[in-house]
This record gives structure tokens, sequence and C-alpha cells, in this order.
């Protein structure tokens, strides 16, 4: 009989399991990073108002750039406008946010309204706030309500008269919030007023004849 061979068959090695956590930026050794990771909040809310292209004339011929009104706030009573140019959007954008930055105002919320009615006018713009009850919402158009919806303020009435400058009207704007004073200062500022008021000059009895003898004898 002829004895049959037998073949031993040997199993493969499994290649090893690679542990998840070993991966780089815990995603794929491409360097994804991992989309659970905790992101940070912004603490301004940047808004671009209007871009315009802008060119200036110069011995070879025209040159243009962009102009950017960024409005920068942070939704609990500051809020800031820039103004910048820069040879493409993004840089212009980029340079009127830091400088709206620079310039932050506080601003005296009062129940989610302005203290007080308030009108400045500002070159040829002229802009006019006035506070307003709970639910009646931001009632303003165009840069007026960019401006007001990053401050914090959820009521309040406006009104923009003159010019339709977008870059005047957004400096008229910023100039009134400034100018707004907290109910707290109102009796201060008033007793202010009152101790820099000069008395009348009282006139003796004298001074009160001679100025009868003077009308009677006219």
């Amino acid at each position: 009989m002829a004895e049959t061979a037998t073949t031993n068959t040997t199993a493969a090695p499994r290649p090893a399991q690679r542990n998840s956590n070993d991966r780089r930026g815990g995603g794929r050794p491409g360097g994804r990073p991992n989309s659970n990771a905790p992101r940070e909040e912004k603490q301004f809310e940047e808004l671009v108002v209007n871009i315009d292209r802008v060119a200036r004339v110069v011995k070879g011929g025209r040159r243009f750039r962009f102009k950017a009104l960024v409005v920068v706030g942070d939704k609990k009573g500051k809020v800031g406008v820039g103004v910048s140019k820069g040879q493409d959007v993004q840089v212009a954008i980029t340079k009127a946010t830091d400088v709206a930055k620079k310039h932050l105002i506080s601003i005296p919320v009062v129940n989610g309204t302005i203290p007080h009615d308030v009108e400045i006018k500002l070159g040829g713009a002229r802009v006019l706030l006035k506070p307003a009850a709970p639910g009646t919402g931001i009632i303003a158009g165009g840069v007026v309500r960019s401006i007001i919806g990053v401050t914090g303020i959820n009521n309040l009435l406006s009104k923009s008269l003159g010019s339709t400058n977008k870059v005047n009207i957004a400096y008229a704007t910023i100039e009134a919030l400034s100018s707004l004073v907290p109910k707290e200062e109102w009796l201060h500022n008033s007793e202010a007023k009152t101790s820099t008021k000069k008395p009348a000059p009282k006139l003796n009895s004298d001074t009160k004849t001679e100025s009868v003898a003077k009308k009677e004898t006219k």
C-alpha cells in the first residue's frame, strides 16, 4: 500500500491590530484632526456690513483696491466699527476687523434697551435712537440694524436721517451709542449742572431807587 503523504498547512500570521489611540491627532495617519476635540468659542461676533471697490488714478492708469466696513460686538454691551482698505477682499476685512477691535465702546443696556433718547448728527448723517418696550424688537434698517444686532440690545426704535453714506451712518450710530448715560448717573449730572449755575445778583435798596428815578426822568 502506498503511504499517503500528509502535508501540514500552517496558517499565515495575522497582522497586528493598530491601536486607535496611537494615531496622530486622533484620526488617520494623514493628520486629519479629531472632530470630537473642543472648539474655542469666539469672544466677538464679526459682521461685514459693506464692501466697495475704490480706485486711485496714477501715472500708469488706475489702481483698484477694496474698502471693507466691519462691525464687531460681543452681545454684552461692547461694539466697535472699523473701516480699512486692501488689495484683496479678505485682506481688507481682516484689517477692518482689527481696527474695530481696537476701538470698542461700552453701552449701558437697561432691560434689553437703551436708557434714554439720543440724536447725533455726524457729517451729513443724522441718527435717532429711542428706547422701546419689551417685545418690540429692533426697529431699524441697514447699517443701524447691523450695529445694534451685535450689541445685546433687543428692543429699540431708530431712524436714519440725512445722508445715505454707510460709513457716515455707522460712525454716527457709534457716536450716539457712546453718548448714552446710565440711569444711575442722571441725578449726579443734574446736581452738577445746578451747582455750576451762578445765582442772580441781588440789588440793594439804593440801586433800586436809582433805577426808578432814572425811569421817572425819562
